[in-house]
This record gives structure tokens, C-alpha cells and sequence, in this order.
């Protein structure tokens, strides 16, 4: 009896399945996806710059369009608009992608270590501790990049600070969770990080101590990435400036005025700490990247002396035109 129940459920079995064979539709119920780009596009000439400098290159999405899904909930955002977009994009190639491609002597190291998304977002992100947030990368694949609507390309000090600051600190971020920093850095300033509470600290109060300012003060590794990225970007007057705060003493009165000392109170030598730090990034990036940081800078501060926001933003306008 048991017998005949197996056979006869193998029979439906087989038979249910011989019908949906003959009942399935080979045409999918999804729309084909065409990768070519639709010349009357408002976006295509950005699209189509994107796509053979980004995306055929390097396999990044270049995501200035905003989606929800990719931007932190926690924020009050707005888009980035289109023709800020235009701008980051040539900056940031020529400011980065290209400088880490001219020194390390090909594409290879930033299709196998470069983050795979690149996400634009209009506005900065505001904290409740009254700090702003410019840029977060996500576990070596992202990067996301804040208030690209406030861009001002003959600005390059606030280039720097706003943006490409932030794109060689995250940078430096995806590297140090790829290869770990040294042990030694962890030591040289421990005792004086202030992961809650940090922006209470001044830029000079926090370079007396041996950090490049005060967000690097917060903890060790943001200290390490903040150092590289400082001194990739910092003209040498500025590097300069940093250095002369850090050597004198600093003090914030009750109602938050900042004052010289004449004498550092802290007891650390700032300069001398911050030269070490520097030293140890160097011979890190030098020891398991195989790249100089001082070429890498050198590189970065020629193309900030003789950069053209107009011919840059051509790449992408041109596009199309015949031009």
C-alpha cells in the first residue's frame, strides 16, 4: 500500500512539473536594462564623463544623484545639484584618481584598492554635538562626500578642507583597514584622545598636544589619517602655521575665548609628536603601499598651484558638441 502512495506522488510530482515546464514564458517579466546612454539626456554628457573615467576604468559608480538608501538617515540631506556635480567630478579625478594613478605608475592600484561607490550629497551632515560630518567611508567600498553645494573651485583652502581633506583622510582609511598602521603610532599620544567631547578642544589647543586639529585629537585612528591628508594638502606655509601653534601653549577661558600662553603647560613638545607621526605614516605607505608620500604630495600641491576649474569642466561640457 505504501508502495502504491510513493508511486502515485512521484506521477503528480512529475506531472505538475511537465506542466509548468510547458506553461513557462521565456520572455522575462522584467525590463532589459540597456547600459548605452541616451544622448537627450539632461545628465548624459556627466554620465557618459562618469562612465569612461569611473566606471570603465576604475569599476566606481559615481552617485550624485541622491538615493535614500545610500545616505544616512540621521541627517537632515539635500541633493547635490547637477552642475556642482560636474565640478567635483573633474576635481576629484584630477586632484585624485589621476595623482594616485601618475605615482603609483598605473591604474591597477586604485581598481584594487579604490572605493567602489563615490556618493555626492549636497548638504553637510550636522551632529548633535554641533560638529559637521564631510565625508564617511564604509567599509572600503564607499566614500560619501558632503556639501557639495557650498563648492567654490577658486577656494582651493576650502577645497581642501571641505572636500579633498576628506577624500585623502577616507582614502587613508580604506588603506589602514587594509594594511594596519603601526603599533608604535598607538602609543605616542595615548592618554590624550578625547573621543567624547572633542570639539571642545581648539585646533591649537589640540596641536600643542601633537595632533593636526582637534578631530584628530578624537582618537588614534582618525589622528593617523588626519596626518597624511593634512600634509598632502597643506600648501608649506600652511604646514608652517599648524607647526608654529603647536609649538606654543593654548587656553580657552570660561566663555570659550582662546589665549596664548607664554609657557605650554602640557608638557608636549607638539611639533616634535607630529613629526613622529609623520614619520611613521611615511615609512607605512612606503613599507606596504610602495608609495611616497612626498611625491604624492608634491603632486597634489603642482596640480592645486595650476589647476583650471573652466578647462577641467570642459572634459564634461564638450561632450557631444563636436568640440
Amino acid at each position: 500500500m505504501k508502495n502504491i502512495r510513493y508511486i502515485l506522488i512521484l506521477v503528480l510530482v512529475a506531472g505538475i512539473a511537465s506542466s509548468c515546464k510547458e506553461k513557462l514564458d521565456p520572455q522575462s517579466i522584467f525590463p532589459e536594462v540597456s547600459e548605452s546612454l541616451d544622448p537627450a539626456s539632461y545628465s548624459f554628457q556627466l554620465d557618459s564623463f562618469c562612465k569612461k573615467n569611473f566606471q570603465e576604468i576604475y569599476n566606481v559608480e559615481f552617485r550624485y544623484q541622491m538615493q535614500d538608501i545610500s545616505s544616512n538617515m540621521n541627517f537632515n540631506l539635500v541633493p547635490c545639484t547637477y552642475d556642482d556635480a560636474i565640478t567635483m567630478a573633474v576635481m576629484a579625478k584630477y586632484l585624485w584618481w589621476d595623482v594616485y594613478t601618475k605615482v603609483t605608475g598605473s591604474h591597477e592600484f586604485l581598481q584594487k584598492y579604490g572605493p567602489r561607490i563615490i556618493c555626492l550629497i549636497g548638504s553637510a551632515g550636522h551632529n548633535a554635538t554641533g560638529s559637521v560630518t564631510l565625508g564617511v567611508a564604509q567599509g572600503g567600498l564607499k566614500v560619501t562626500l558632503h556639501a557639495l553645494n557650498y563648492i567654490d573651485p577658486s577656494n582651493v583652502a576650502t577645497l581642501n578642507e571641505y572636500y579633498f581633506k576628506t577624500m585623502h583622510h577616507e582614502f587613508s582609511h580604506i588603506l589602514h583597514q587594509t594594511k594596519t598602521y603601526p603599533a608604535e603610532f598607538r602609543t605616542i599620544s595615548a592618554g590624550w584622545y578625547k573621543p567624547n567631547g572633542w570639539e571642545e578642544r581648539s585646533e591649537q589647543e589640540a596641536r600643542s598636544l601633537g595632533f593636526t586639529g582637534n578631530y584628530g585629537s578624537s582618537q588614534e585612528r582618525e589622528d593617523f589619517v588626519e596626518i597624511i591628508a593634512n600634509y598632502i594638502v597643506k600648501t608649506d606655509d600652511e604646514w608652517a602655521s599648524m607647526m608654529s601653534d603647536a609649538a606654543k601653549g593654548w587656553k580657552q577661558d570660561d566663555n570659550g575665548t582662546l589665549h596664548q600662553l607664554e609657557d605650554d603647560p602640557d608638557g608636549v613638545d607638539g611639533p616634535a609628536v607630529i613629526e613622529q607621526k609623520l614619520t611613521i605614516a611615511r615609512t607605512w605607505l612606503h613599507d606596504e603601499w610602495n608609495i611616497e608620500l612626498d611625491s604624492l604630495r608634491k603632486e597634489v600641491q603642482t596640480r592645486q598651484a595650476n589647476m583650471n576649474i573652466d578647462s577641467l569642466r570642459n572634459q564634461v561640457l564638450t561632450i557631444g558638441t563636436g568640440e
